[in-house]
C-alpha cells in the first residue's frame, strides 16, 4: 500500500479524483484502504496497476497472496 500512497501523493487533488474514477472507485475509498491496510479487491488492483502504468503493482498491493491470485506473474 506504500506504493499507492506514494503515487497518490505525487498527484494534485483533482488528479487523484480522476485517477480514482479511472479505477472505478473514489479517492476517499483508496485513502481509507491505505490508512487501515485493507486488502483491495483483485480487480481494483489490476485497475490501479494499469492506470499507474505499472508504478503501483498488484504484488505491492496484495503482498501476502498475490501468487495465489495471479500465478502467471510468478517468475
Amino acid at each position: 500500500m506504500e506504493q499507492l500512497r506514494n503515487y497518490l501523493n505525487t498527484l494534485k487533488p483533482y488528479q487523484q479524483m480522476i485517477f480514482a474514477e479511472n479505477c472505478e472507485t473514489s479517492i476517499g475509498y483508496l485513502r481509507k484502504a491505505i490508512s487501515v491496510s485493507q486488502n483491495l479487491n483483485p480487480i481494483l488492483c489490476v485497475q490501479i496497476e494499469k492506470n499507474t502504468q505499472g508504478k503501483v503493482t498488484r504484488q505491492a498491493l496484495r503482498p501476502h497472496d498475490w501468487q495465489r491470485i495471479w500465478p502467471e506473474l510468478i517468475g
